[in-house]
């Protein structure tokens, strides 16, 4: 049994690594150096294109759980992260080169996987045997039209305008009001009043805010149906109040008339944890969208789950197209692991990675294996890429919000406290289950 991967960044390798733990003789096809997108320029895997950091290690933050998860189920990109980590407070860094040369150290020395320097241009055929395609945000124009021929033309998006994220939880429902346009009967939109001289300062803000500049291969055309919402406030003053915060259709029951200005909350997923700034795609710097967004009323200490951006992110409709096991449902023996799942950031695709390559190992020896538990992050994360309630699929960040509540009655003090013990009780569970269905095909798991 071989399976090919595609793709040697962090899904990439971790998924090559879990199995050839497992025993998997392992095809990792990478591009480079033969061919670089346009922001890699190291032939090392698992290079690391922006930041070097990969966030918190707290264990209160989804980021930090998640590495702690992945600790437990023996991910070489935390082994590589611990051991290559600079000093940088209560979050975790790394030596970006160190990090990439030690991953590409324990690849190339593994026996059971093979390492090829090619450009990959078309999806392999069903007789090839399985693969794992992993090639990140940034997959070839050329593969990405065979992954297309392969989901279907609308399953693959090039270009991505995300809006703001918030926790339902950190809102303050007492400056909020339920109601859809028009007095409809479902008051599907959570919605923030401002009067005309809280909406003029907010919109001032919004183009003094420092903005994020692009790579010149994100030089991306301004759609007239998705302008960053600092774009439309350039065009003047009172633009956004006729285009996403338009007050059209609603009545503040506060007051008893039509606000000036309206910002629209729409539930992000079906437990209504998480909900959308509707209308806000932006490319303002993080700090800066915390500080003007906080400025809309009840969303003066939201928690952002995931803050708003616009650039180029090559992701699939993975929710329609894949099943459970991240496998495609047109061509069975193609699965997808990483940023191409619409998991965002070098955690989360690292934990797909994982994930995706203990299941593709497993369905390869004939047994279902079963799926990271739902109230930690890396099975919350999982389900993520399969909850087809979401109206639009769009990336995500792992956060609390979209794990499995705490239990009821457990106080907002120590409701991250609790879901992090309790995820991590589950992932030890998960993985003696996942060992144990290993076993039972004869193979023994070469220890970390």
């Amino acid at each position: 049994m071989k399976i090919t991967v595609i793709g040697a960044g962090l899904a990439g390798s971790e998924a090559a690594w879990q199995l050839a733990r497992r025993g998997i003789q392992v095809r990792l096809v990478e591009m480079k150096p033969v061919r670089y997108s346009p922001a890699h320029g190291s032939e090392y895997l698992g290079e690391l294109v922006c930041s070097n950091s990969l966030r918190s290690s707290s264990l209160e933050s989804a980021p930090g759980l998640l590495k702690e998860e992945l600790r437990i189920g023996g991910s070489l990109i935390m082994e590589a992260a611990d051991k290559t980590a600079v000093p940088a407070g209560k979050a975790l860094a790394v030596d970006r080169t160190l990090f990439s040369k030690f991953i590409t150290h324990k690849i190339v020395e593994n026996s059971l996987i093979t390492l090829e320097r090619d450009e990959i241009r078309t999806v392999p055929p069903r007789e090839d045997g399985s693969v794992i395609i992993a090639t990140g945000p940034l997959t070839s124009d050329s593969l990405a039209r065979g992954i297309a021929g392969l989901l279907g033309s609308e399953g693959l998006s090039f270009y991505d305008a995300i809006a703001p994220i918030v926790t339902a939880d950190s809102l303050d429902m007492s400056r909020l009001f339920r109601a859809s346009r028009y007095g409809g009967e479902e008051g599907d939109y959570l919605n923030s009043a401002m009067d005309e001289a809280t909406y003029r300062a907010f919109v001032q803000e919004i183009l003094n805010a420092k903005k994020v500049d692009p790579y010149p291969f994100e030089d991306i055309p301004h759609f007239e149906g998705c302008l960053p919402v600092e774009e439309l406030a350039r065009r003047g003053p009172e633009t956004l109040a006729f285009g996403p915060m338009k007050p059209v259709g609603l009545v503040d029951p506060a007051t008893g008339k039509r606000p000036f200005a309206v910002v629209q909350l729409r539930a992000e997923n079906r437990g209504q944890t998480l909900y959308n700034l509707v209308g806000f795609q932006t490319k303002m710097t993080h700090p800066e969208q915390e500080r003007v967004f906080r400025m809309i009323p009840g969303l003066e200490n939201a928690d952002f789950a995931r803050l708003g951006s616009i650039h180029r992110n090559t992701y699939i409709d993975a929710p329609r197209l894949l099943d459970e096991f991240s496998r495609s449902l047109a061509e069975p023996h193609v699965f997808f692991a990483g940023q191409i799942t619409g998991v965002e950031g070098y955690i989360e695709s690292t934990a797909s990675g994982l994930a995706v390559g203990i299941m593709a190992g497993l369905l390869g020896k004939g047994v279902d294996p079963d799926l990271p538990p739902t109230v930690s992050a890396l099975g919350a994360l999982m389900r993520h890429t399969r909850d087809q309630g979401a109206k639009r699929y769009e990336p995500m960040n792992v956060n609390f919000g979209i794990m499995d509540p705490p239990p009821p009655g457990t106080s907002k003090k120590r409701k991250k406290e609790v879901m992090a013990s309790r995820a991590l009780d589950a992932i030890h569970e998960w993985k003696k289950t996942v060992d144990s269905q290993w076993e039972r095909v004869g193979v023994e798991i070469t220890p970390v």
